[in-house]
């Protein structure tokens, strides 16, 4: 895979706006993506979203609801620290409640047991939920940022195929 990208929806549809990286990917599979671009709907499962990355990934972007103080709706992209940074390395393996720096410090020490290499580049695209309590769909404010999520991922894989190609070229 090397020089492809994985994005991976990650939340808990059981939780309102946790649902959020779900509902992307479901808005993605109507539009067509460039052939080394992987999309792929992780839900809670994410010591499988580790293993997935074992296989060579140059970049990551997480789809989740991230909680950092602004509107409901409002969207982040987040350039993620070196992975592992955020939980000093050490991943607690609890397959359903595994927080994206849990999955990246496992994938750390999966790398680390097996010669393979994390991606290069790891980005947060986020939605600042309204809840997280019980119940299934989104609140009206996040489910409004989903297609402009999705108009923000399109522009953001763009750019990373242009910044492959002037990584190619001599």
């Amino acid at each position: 895979m090397s020089g492809a990208t994985l994005v991976a929806g990650i939340g808990n549809v059981f939780l309102g706006d946790d649902g959020f990286g779900v509902e992307v990917v479901r808005a993605l599979s109507r539009t067509e993506l460039p052939p080394d671009v992987e999309v792929v709907d992780f839900g809670v499962r994410g010591v499988h979203l580790a293993y997935q990355l074992l296989d060579g990934y140059d970049t990551l972007v997480l789809l989740d609801a991230t909680a950092r103080g602004g509107d409901p709706g409002t969207l982040y992209l987040i350039e993620a620290d070196e992975p592992g940074a955020a939980t000093g390395g050490g991943a607690v393996l609890d397959g359903h409640h595994m927080s994206p720096d849990a999955v990246l410090a496992l994938l750390d020490t999966l790398c680390a047991g097996t010669g393979s290499t994390p991606p290069r580049r790891t980005l947060v695209l986020g939605c600042e939920p309204s809840s997280t309590e019980e119940g299934i769909g989104l609140s009206e404010r996040v489910a409004a940022a989903v297609p402009h999520a999705v108009h923000m991922l399109l522009d953001l894989l763009r750019s990373e195929a242009s910044r492959r190609e002037l990584r190619r070229t001599p």
